[in-house]
């Protein structure tokens, strides 16, 4: 049993540096999705092409408050 207590421990570690972030789209400015990221790899703020549903096409959504 320790075997598996130390890789919990581990993954505890792991999530405390990703943080939630919020993605909107830049046309309708709606916030679509939620996201978490690392702030090691990334810390500027995030941008990616998703898909908006409102609307009803692949627009560049950037990171919100």
């Amino acid at each position: 049993m320790p075997f598996f207590r130390r890789d919990k421990q581990r993954k505890t570690e792991v999530e405390v540096v990703r943080t939630k972030i919020t993605l909107a789209c830049t046309e309708c400015q709606r916030r679509n999705y939620n996201m978490t990221k690392d702030k090691k790899t990334h810390p500027d703020r995030m941008e990616t092409k998703k898909y908006c549903r409102f609307c009803r096409k692949h627009t560049v959504h950037k990171e919100t408050k």
